[in-house]
């Protein structure tokens, strides 16, 4: 089902339905500050799976998105301060960190690393969705190989009847991907350079250093 999130009475309607979709373990389509999303309970192994299964793609740890800055602190032991800096600074945004999570989580994203991906989006359907379902699991709404969608209705040509819930709010406005910071080391990288650029994140941690890996 789609849903038109322009529209106040199709809005309301779809965010009821994603956030009981995500609560059953089903999965949602939703907007974010960059391309459209598809995603599951970050705590509900099965969903994760049926995400990348969907997408059809190597079963790679997914992103996980939040809607409070608190949140992070549930999901981390101990954050660097380089860390809340950034977070302070850009969320939220188009930055991805990447952080050592708290051993006791009771979820499985695919990798027993105990590193996650976390996000935080600047989009106000997302935040509303993700208020209430705490933190998702969330890939770009494509299959694997096929172009990122930038709309909800383009990431149902691809995905289909593998998601329950699909929330339109229009053609991403920033298709640019997100910034990756890794702080789990003991200096921050940049690993991926995308809307937020080196130049900036220097100002508000000048020991960052540019990954060596090409």
């Amino acid at each position: 089902m789609l849903y038109d999130c322009r529209s106040l009475a199709d809005r309301d309607r779809g965010i009821a339905a994603a956030i009981e979709a995500v609560r059953n373990g089903e999965l949602v389509v939703l907007p974010t500050d960059t391309v459209y999303g598809i995603g599951a309970d970050a705590f509900t192994p099965y969903a994760v799976k049926a995400l990348l299964d969907a997408k059809d793609a190597p079963h790679t740890p997914p992103p996980v998105l939040i809607g409070s800055r608190h949140t992070l602190d549930g999901l981390v032991y101990s954050l660097p301060a380089a860390a809340r800096d950034l977070v302070e600074a850009f969320w939220p945004g188009a930055l991805t960190i990447l952080v050592q999570h708290s051993a006791s989580l009771r979820w499985d994203l695919g990798d027993d690393s105990g590193v996650v991906a976390v996000r935080m989006p600047l989009h106000p359907v997302a935040l509303e969705v993700l208020r209430e379902t705490g933190p998702m699991a969330v890939a770009s709404a494509n299959k694997a190989g096929q172009p990122a969608a930038l709309t909800a209705d383009e990431a149902r040509d691809q995905l289909a009847y593998s998601v329950r819930a699909y929330l339109e709010a229009g053609p991403a406005l920033d298709p640019v991907p997100s910034t990756i910071v890794d702080l789990t080391g003991d200096e921050p990288v940049l690993v991926r350079e995308g809307a937020i650029g080196l130049a900036k994140l220097r100002e508000v941690v000048p020991e960052l250093r540019e990954s060596q890996v090409a």
